[in-house]
Parts: structure tokens; sequence; C-alpha cells
């Protein structure tokens, strides 16, 4: 079966100033067509070969677990991009006030936790039990390994940023909150969800 580099929801220039057709370049051009090639030649000839990418992750470790669940991250990643996105509304907002207060307060412990996130990872608007929550994971750790629902991610691995914003990881994240989370792709996973 084998798997593809999934096409990109904008044109890699689309997301600037905040981050650089360049950066868009190495990280989905190089980095994330990486882990699919690595994934592809790991399949090949196993059991895992006719498998989903979510079936392959839920019962993968080590190598095929981390490109499997690297391939999987970057295609959410992206689609929860967006330039000049809406603000959120209807059943989402509602639940972030319920469960954060304020957009704000929900942004500031995204914030926190990408900030935080001691090497490589990811930092995530998840579904849990019912209420929404952040969470952080290390390198291809993702929260459908927790029993938890991914409802929008950031990734903090260096490659995200650096080209854009060298060691600044916190401005990376400021940008990223506050011009380009597509909350249209993350109301759809709520109620994909509910």
């Amino acid at each position: 079966m084998g798997f593809s580099l999934p096409t990109l929801p904008f044109a890699q220039s689309a997301l600037e100033p905040f981050i650089s057709a360049e950066t868009l370049q190495f990280h989905y051009g190089k980095h994330h067509q990486t882990y699919v090639n690595n994934l592809n030649k790991l399949i090949e000839g196993t059991p895992f070969a006719d498998k989903t990418l979510e079936e392959i992750i839920q019962a993968a470790e080590g190598p095929l677990f981390n490109n499997a669940a690297q391939v999987w991250n970057h295609t959410f990643y992206w689609q929860g991009l967006k330039p000049a996105a809406a603000a959120p509304q209807g059943l989402l907002l509602t639940m972030i006030q319920r469960d954060f207060g304020t957009l704000d307060a929900m942004k500031d412990a995204l914030a926190n936790a990408a900030t935080t996130q001691f090497g490589s990872g990811w930092a995530w608007l998840v579904l849990n039990q019912g209420k929404l929550a952040v969470t952080k994971t290390g390198n291809a750790d993702l929260p459908m390994k927790h029993a938890q629902t991914a409802l929008w991610t950031i990734d903090v691995w260096e490659h995200a940023y650096y080209v854009d914003y060298r060691n600044d990881r916190p401005k990376y994240v400021q940008q990223v909150l506050n011009n380009l989370v597509n909350w249209d792709f993350v109301a759809e996973n709520l109620t994909k969800s509910s």
C-alpha cells in the first residue's frame, strides 16, 4: 500500500511572515517527506503494510512507531494552520470558556506547554473525558496513545522554527497562537469527537 506525503492545505508562502516558505521547504519538503519515506521502508513486506496509519501507531514501537507517529503529527499540524483564520465560535468557544475561562487563558496554557516542553515534542489541545485540556508530548508521542482526542497541535521540534526564529521558541509559539490557528479545523475535530 504505502504512504505518500499529503498535500499542504495552503501554499508554501501562505503562512508568511509568521512561518516562512523556506521553513516549509525544509520542514514539510524534507523532514515530513523523510518520515514518510522511512515509514514506507519499515512496513514493506511486513503485516503493517496493509494497516492504516492509526493502526500502525497503536501497535508499533521503536523506529516504526516514531516514523508513523511523526507522519500523523505533521499532517495534523499542517491542517491546524491557516492564514488569517477566523476566531473560534459556537460549541468550541462555549467549551473553551467552560474549561479555561477565556480564549486567552487557553492560549496561555498552550504557550506554557509548548515553551516548557524539554527538547523536541508537541503541545496539544485535546478532548479528554469530555473536557478540553492542554497537554504536551516528547519526541513523536501523541494523544491517541493516551486515550485522548487531538484537536490541535503545535510542533516544537527545532526544525519547526529555527530558520525563522533561531532559538526563540516562545516567539514562534506566540506568533502561531495569535495568527495561524485554524479554528475551523479545531471545531471540526471537536464535532467528530462529540
